[in-house]
């Protein structure tokens, strides 16, 4: 089957991306996700905070014996920025497949600097994770915006390797920021990433981090704005969150999007769920009237779609306004 697919400039056998995670950590669990099928690989995220702070990462026990096995033991002795460049460039050495590095910064020197570091240790290409909360009440819609342009501006300045922002749903109009980080030089997006939410624990009166996997279900907001956006940009669209199965694959596919970001699912299953996930999309693909993915891509997107309202507010109304309530499983 032709699971071909193009992302950020770059040609893939198929569109299933290992997203940034611990996985990434161990020389021998990247190489299993390559033999999985991997078509290339979002190497764990480079926080600012980290490299700012005296201690080291902490890591937070997701409650799963066969994911913690993949969660190595923070060593001490190196500074975070150097084992992290080292490790992008042990990657490098050892997978044939491109290896896109993370970055998650908080001010714009720390964007720009740590973001040349990763490019010149070999990453293929960069993916800035742009993880803000907008909590200054003082501050605009406008101001919060300028913030994901200006740093794309001064990275794009300095680094010439393609370079795809992270996004979160929470903008007024997710659409027009695309635009914009489009005209500011981006090659592609990422939607969504996912906020992780504070916990408030009852017995001790005190916020909880917890760490939330995604569930199937949870990509709809990301098909959803992919088929919105297929064909009215020309910057590459990545699909994450929520992908669980190789029917949710497709799904994204068929919406538009150039690859599929794979995480929790990895966490929960292995690596080898990646090969499921490319088996059922092989299958699939076998089955359906198309000769390659390429084919099908965006075959479902807004712009190609027999009744575009779907995806807007039309079928919000459809789907309140035809539901019943049966009183009889009232308990």
């Amino acid at each position: 089957m032709d699971l071909r697919t193009h992302y950020l400039g770059i040609e893939l056998k198929n569109p299933l991306v290992p997203s940034a995670s611990p996985l990434s950590r161990s020389l021998d669990t990247a190489r299993q996700l390559e033999d999985a099928g991997a078509a290339a690989l979002v190497m764990y995220s480079l926080f600012e905070e980290e490299l700012r702070s005296s201690g080291g990462p902490h890591y937070v026990d997701i409650g799963h014996t066969e994911a913690r096995s993949y969660m190595p033991e923070y060593v001490p002795e190196q500074g975070e920025l150097e084992r992290h460049l080292e490790q992008l460039q042990r990657l490098k050495l050892a997978l044939a497949i491109p290896v896109i590095a993370s970055l998650n910064g908080i001010s714009l020197d720390g964007w720009v600097e740590n973001g040349k570091l990763l490019a010149e240790a070999g990453a293929d290409a960069l993916e800035l994770n742009a993880y803000f909360i907008a909590a200054d009440l003082q501050q605009s819609s406008v101001e919060v915006e300028q913030r994901y342009l200006s740093l794309l501006a001064e990275l794009r300045s300095v680094v010439s390797i393609p370079i795809t922002m992270k996004l979160s749903p929470y903008f007024s109009s997710l659409g027009h920021m695309v635009k914009a980080l489009e005209a500011k030089g981006a090659n592609g997006v990422a939607l969504f990433n996912r906020f992780y939410q504070p916990d408030i624990d009852i017995d001790s009166l005190q916020v909880a981090s917890r760490l939330q996997l995604s569930h199937p279900g949870d990509h709809l907001l990301a098909m959803r704005w992919i088929a919105m956006l297929q064909g009215r940009t020309q910057l590459s669209l990545a699909a994450t969150s929520g992908v669980h199965t190789s029917d949710d694959a497709v799904k994204m596919v068929l919406a538009g999007a150039d690859v599929v970001h794979l995480c929790s699912t990895l966490l929960l299953h292995g690596p080898r769920q990646l090969s499921r996930i490319l088996a059922g999309m092989e299958r699939w693909l076998d089955e359906s009237p198309y000769e390659s993915l390429e084919q099908c891509k965006g075959v479902m997107s807004q712009r190609q779609s027999r009744d575009p309202s779907a995806f807007e507010r039309a079928n919000y109304v459809q789907l309140l306004g035809g539901y019943s309530v049966s009183k009889e499983q009232w308990r």
